[in-house]
């Protein structure tokens, strides 16, 4: 559980993985207590590759970004305007490492539980939710988009089946309407598009 919040009784120890997605090599820059230390995350990676990246632009949240996968990676593809926030402080340490180490600059990196100090409201919100850190955070970040998105504005987030895919989407009818986008390997990438 130390990855979503307090880390920093944990020893550092940085490492580094490379991989590739959309044909393009990255570098990514970790350590102890944050969330898939040793390789890009399957889960993310199926959303990231399942993203309508030709309608996604304009102001993008990267919410509970880690140490920065999702808006490096996006960033090099899309022409928006990305925010990042996460809990762990050492996350957000390592993202900002990263964001240059991949030369993707002009992502604003910043530190907040949630949407605690999210004071504007984004086109999307892109988020590979915390599972194990509980169903309220899960909820609150699925949830409390609705008031950090435009009119019309999409959250897209990825959830295994078994990890309750279902019945999240049912919670989430009162609010969005839902997008199962893709299915794969028991992972469900959803997209929401605000009422």
């Amino acid at each position: 559980m130390s990855q979503y919040f307090d880390n920093a009784r944990l020893p550092s120890k940085i490492e580094e993985y490379h991989t590739k997605v959309f044909g393009v090599s990255f570098i990514f820059k970790t350590d102890n207590g944050v969330f898939s230390k040793e390789k890009l995350d399957f889960g993310t990676r199926v959303m990231l590759e399942n993203l309508p990246l030709e309608e996604i632009h304009g102001d993008v949240l990267d919410l509970g970004c880690g140490y920065g996968v999702v808006s490096i990676i996006l960033s090099k593809f899309l022409d928006a305007n990305f925010d990042a926030v996460d809990i762990n402080k050492r996350a957000l340490h390592l993202a900002k490492i990263n964001m240059k180490e991949n030369s993707s600059f002009g992502i604003h990196f910043f530190e907040s539980d949630v949407y605690d100090k999210v004071d504007k409201k984004y086109d999307f919100i892109i988020t590979n939710p915390p599972i194990r850190a509980g169903k309220d955070v899960v909820y609150s970040m699925l949830m409390g988009a609705s008031e950090h998105l435009k009119k019309d504005g999409s959250l897209f987030f990825v959830i295994r089946k078994d990890q309750g895919a279902k019945s999240t989407i049912k919670m989430l009818e009162s609010l969005y309407d839902i997008h199962i986008i893709c299915k794969k390997n028991g992972f469900f990438v959803i997209r929401c598009i605000l009422h």
